[in-house]
């Protein structure tokens, strides 16, 4: 069943969803947008925040998706909450679909990683700058699925977001990943997206 509607990053949220642990508690989702994947992890898990620093995304998740019981909608940086709305350790699975890129990359990991609770995990999908030759075999190669899966979507692109290029390559995600976050996992996409994923050491 085709998506309501359908992007790169709506395309990978089922690989979100997928690599979800069991057991998870509360789940936050960074830069929730309007809702949309929120919605899919509230059917899983017992509690599901969205935070988004735009107050027009919060605005349009609360109308689309504040009723479900299980869900709150906080419009916050979670670079610098300084009104603490967000509960630094407490989240069971931290998610940030093509949210990284807007911020060093260094002070994203350290953003989420505050936020997620000891065993936790970070799921990232992310937008880094093509560099290498691999990088451009991927690309090249993400442009034909792209083109099919547009045709099979109908077009459907959804709700506009503001949009930023990357500074930083896949390359240099990679490298940083391994020392910001030891034991990390790293892996090119396809449709121009990476995947980085980490779980919290308990202790």
């Amino acid at each position: 069943m085709p998506e309501a509607y359908w992007n790169h990053n709506v395309h990978y949220q089922q690989l979100v969803l997928k690599l979800l642990p069991e057991g998870c508690e509360h789940v936050l989702d960074v830069g929730c947008g309007d809702g949309l994947l929120v919605s899919k992890l509230a059917a899983r898990v017992p509690a599901v925040t969205g935070v988004d620093r735009s107050a027009d995304a919060i605005a349009m998740a609360r109308r689309q998706y504040g009723d479900l019981d299980n869900v709150t909608f906080v419009e916050a940086d979670y670079l610098d909450d300084g009104k603490g709305l967000l509960s630094e350790g407490k989240y069971d699975f931290v998610t940030a679909v093509a949210v990284v890129h807007h911020a060093d990359f260094g002070a994203a990991m350290n953003g989420l990683v505050r936020l997620l609770a000891p065993g936790g995990r970070l799921v990232i999908i992310g937008i880094a700058r093509d560099r290498t030759l691999l990088d451009h075999v991927v690309r090249l190669a993400g442009q034909t699925v792209s083109h099919v899966l547009k045709l099979f979507h109908g077009g459907k692109r959804g709700p506009g977001v503001p949009g930023m290029d990357p500074v930083i390559t896949k390359g240099q995600v990679a490298k940083q990943a391994r020392v910001l976050l030891p034991g990390s996992r790293f892996r090119r996409l396809l449709l121009r997206r990476y995947l980085l994923t980490w779980d919290k050491p308990e202790r």
